[in-house]
């Protein structure tokens, strides 16, 4: 069930995609938080901080016994995300990468993993040097290729996982082609989506087909990159008991505060979603427009290769970009070093602008030879787009590139800049080759009249 976006002034960026789930945000906010299961009517559910519970008799208990196993804040938490996704059971944990390690465990040695080429490093450290020394056998596909997916399925293949939008390189995966496919190979085989990068509310894996969900909460199903869980979706009963035995029996459970935190987080990730797409498209079209970017690489734009795949199957993009700067590693460098809103720093997601370069940062685990043939170069820079005011972050974003001479670029006169331009004798086509749209110029109490008759109307905004 679904309905239109109706966030004012948002709806053009949307055109072309599903529409919205129906009842997000109702059910973001109301699920799991009945009044009604506490007896002191809390609106908002009470953090839970006891261990352990009190039995009526041994093995007789009111759904709770140790905190480990099942907590009641956590579980406020798990009802919430489960129905945000469609699912009918979700498993909450600590991390990210405490999720992979349960899903893994339910593998035995000798049985394969099929992974996405591009994942977040994280990932492609855990199963390459952590998995493989446990006897699983894990092969690498680029599973926008089904013919290499499928080629890549063996006999003992039993998980195939999925990220998309990848990471860093933003590859989208059509989730229903691949589930259908690995599925029609063999029913068994469990497939997993990573979709950190969506959330649930721009993209619902497991009705497209995947038989588990996972996300790193600490992005933007938070929102505040304050803490880490980690939240599972599953629609199989077995697979459920199975991942709530592994989760008591590894411990990789969050503290009830931090499910605090995240179901809060829930609360406005409706609204927080539809910002961080509006600002994304701003500075993807900036960047796009901008002769000293090499490209673009973001799902909402025209220009990304699966759009059509990413329009179809889900209802609006994040504010995740990837881009390959002109120049070599010192342009790059010097691009993150002078951001002013944009935070160098790993991670996305949150309310804030950060910027990090995947090649020395998140992705540096992965072999140099894997990052070439993936196109993790030294040029290439990933944007998480925050929250701030549009016409900020272009401002940033512009203002980081201007401050260094690039090589495709010609210096400026002394004293001018792109945001003042106050007794300059900078030519127009000087004005027209530095200042990019979505920047204002401001002409100073006394400017050159002839030179302020020719900026062109498309600069005056």
């Amino acid at each position: 069930m679904e309905q239109n976006h109706k966030q004012d002034g948002q709806s053009d960026v949307f055109a072309g995609f599903k529409t919205a789930f129906k009842s997000f945000a109702t059910e973001a906010i109301h699920v799991g938080q009945e009044p009604e299961q506490w007896k002191s009517m809390a609106v908002v559910p009470p953090i839970s901080l006891s261990t352990t519970f009190k039995q009526n008799a041994p093995g007789n208990h009111s759904g709770f016994e140790y905190s480990r196993s099942g907590n009641p804040t956590r579980n406020c938490l798990e009802k919430a995300v489960a129905a945000l996704d469609g699912a009918k059971y979700c498993l909450a944990l600590a991390s990210g990468l405490a999720a992979t390690v349960t899903i893994t465990h339910m593998l035995k040695a000798g049985d394969g993993i099929v992974c996405m080429d591009d994942v977040y490093g994280g990932t492609n450290r855990y199963f390459q040097k952590i998995a493989r020394e446990l006897g699983l056998e894990v092969s690498f596909a680029d599973c926008t290729k089904l013919e290499e997916l499928k080629a890549a399925l063996k006999a003992n293949t039993k998980l195939v996982w999925i990220e998309t939008p990848t990471n860093p390189t933003m590859k989208v995966v059509d989730i229903r082609a691949c589930s259908e496919l690995v599925h029609e190979q063999n029913k068994d085989i469990v497939v997993v989506v990573d979709n950190t990068f969506m959330s649930a509310y721009f993209q619902r894996p497991l009705a497209l087909g995947a038989d588990i969900c996972m996300y790193s909460a600490t992005k933007y199903m938070n929102g505040s990159i304050c803490w880490c869980v980690c939240p599972i979706w599953v629609l199989g009963g077995f697979v459920t008991f199975l991942f709530s035995r592994l989760g008591s029996a590894l411990g990789g459970v969050p503290s009830p505060f931090d499910c605090y935190l995240c179901n809060r987080g829930l609360k406005t990730l409706h609204l927080r979603m539809e910002r961080h797409f509006k600002n994304g498209m701003a500075a993807a079209k900036f960047l796009e427009a901008d002769p000293r970017v090499e490209r673009v690489i973001f799902p909402g734009l025209p220009s990304h290769p699966q759009h059509e795949v990413m329009k179809r199957q889900c209802t609006g993009c994040p504010g995740m970009i990837t881009f390959y700067i002109k120049g070599k590693l010192e342009h790059a460098s010097a691009f993150l070093s002078n951001l002013k809103i944009f935070a160098v720093a790993e991670s996305l997601g949150g309310y804030e602008s950060l910027a990090e370069h995947p090649a020395i940062m998140t992705h540096a685990s992965v072999p140099e030879k894997e990052r070439s043939v993936l196109g993790i170069s030294d040029t290439l820079i990933r944007l998480s787009v925050g929250l701030e005011d549009e016409a900020d972050i272009i401002e940033d974003l512009g203002q980081a590139g201007l401050r260094r001479i690039h090589p495709s670029h010609k210096p400026q006169s002394p004293g001018c800049t792109s945001r003042s331009i106050t007794h300059c004798e900078a030519s127009v086509s000087l004005l027209q080759s530095w200042v990019r749209p979505y920047q204002c110029i401001t002409l100073g109490d006394t400017p050159s009249f002839a030179l302020a008759q020719q900026i062109p109307e498309s600069l005056h905004y």
